[in-house]
């Protein structure tokens, strides 16, 4: 597979070439060198798995990494991950969210504690050398953020680092008080390849070309992009109103009228919050051609939604839709090689790119 470099500084840097995003090698590459060494948001604990002894499967990451797992809460209220495939014959193990004492694989009759450490197996009484530390339950790292969990299958970084990056400006939110509405959740399939879809996101250059509506309730001219080492933030700032943060005393953007906050997390998570509440936005990589993106919403002032930065969510997707799908056309010209980042304008896609590069390199 072809290396890829980009250059640290944005005022030099070219783009990921074209066959970045054509290439079905590097696509299957990104999987394991990108996706199985970050993080991924599964859910909130308190819709998931809001009772003690309870547990709730899933599947991380369907189409792409399709891997099975579970999030368990036990009777002492401790929340864990575990794989959901029996160390026996590789059956699923719990196939409806619910109440749960242990578990017990239908096919052979295995069972396992809630922690995925093995209990018992019938007809094993001569098995040699049994049972070993892998007959339990896999168990993946997890990290909380009010309700809120984070998975990773083997990440080369802690998520505390990302979570800390965003409680400097948003800790003063009361996230265990925002709401899932599900009736405002969407899934959108997109014809693009995953990553252009983060690349459009990460910049605010396009917005005055774009999205007339979001342009009119933002001030281009003070649209903010802060780098971390696997976050980015980018800021919206208004004119003033009523759909602008309330900030407390001591915060970074004290006196400044501040009507969203866009959370980047790499490689694929969106977190934006609105004055209203937050929509988290995880993009998923089907094929080449095809990506899902999940817009899941969750509400904390319901009289401010439909007004500033946090409305018509909809047709600013749309917009970017039709942005999106353009450019992964357009890169599969054959005089198309690679572009350069606006220095002013393009730092996130900098950043984003650079990531990549790093991890598909390592």
């Amino acid at each position: 597979m072809e290396q890829f470099y980009i250059h640290p500084d944005i005022t030099k840097a070219e783009t990921l070439p074209a066959s970045f995003y054509r290439s079905q090698v590097v696509f299957d590459a990104i999987k394991e060198r990108v996706f199985e060494k970050t993080w991924q948001w599964i859910g909130d604990a308190t819709t998931c798995i809001p009772l003690t002894e309870s547990v709730y499967p899933f599947v991380l990451l369907d189409n792409y990494l399709t891997e099975p797992m579970m999030v368990v809460r036990d009777k002492e209220n401790t929340i864990s991950c575990l794989s959901n495939v029996c160390t026996h014959r590789g059956n699923i193990v719990v196939h409806h969210p619910g109440k749960a004492k242990n578990f017990t694989c239908m096919y052979h009759g295995r069972r396992f504690a809630l922690d995925g450490s093995f209990k018992s197996m019938p007809e094993f009484e001569e098995a040699q050398d049994f049972p070993r530390p892998c007959d339990s339950l896999h168990t993946f790292e997890l990290r909380e953020w009010g309700s809120h969990l984070f998975v990773g299958l083997d990440p080369a970084f802690d998520f505390s680092e990302v979570i800390q990056v965003m409680k400097e400006r948003v800790g003063f939110l009361p996230l265990n008080e925002f709401k899932l509405d599900a009736s405002l959740n969407k899934d959108y399939i997109v014809n693009c390849h995953w990553a252009l879809y983060c690349d459009n996101y990460l910049e605010g250059f396009h917005i005055p070309f774009v999205h007339e509506d979001l342009n009119a309730a933002l001030d281009y001219g003070q649209y903010k992009t802060e780098i971390y080492e696997h976050v980015n933030l980018q800021i919206g700032y208004t004119d003033g109103g009523e759909e602008v943060f309330t900030l407390p005393e001591g915060h970074p953007d004290q006196g400044k009228h501040v009507a969203a906050y866009y959370y980047w997390v790499f490689p694929n998570m969106m977190f934006n919050f609105y004055p209203w509440g937050l929509s988290i936005n995880i993009v998923k990589p089907f094929s080449l051609n095809k990506t899902k993106v999940s817009f899941i919403t969750y509400v904390y002032d319901e009289t401010k939604l439909g007004v500033g930065a946090g409305a018509v969510l909809d047709k600013v997707e749309r917009e970017d839709e039709f942005v999106v799908e353009g450019v992964h056309k357009g890169l599969q010209s054959k005089f198309y090689k690679a572009g350069r980042f606006s220095p002013t304008r393009e730092k996130g896609v900098h950043h984003f790119h650079g990531l990549l590069a790093k991890y598909l390199n390592d």
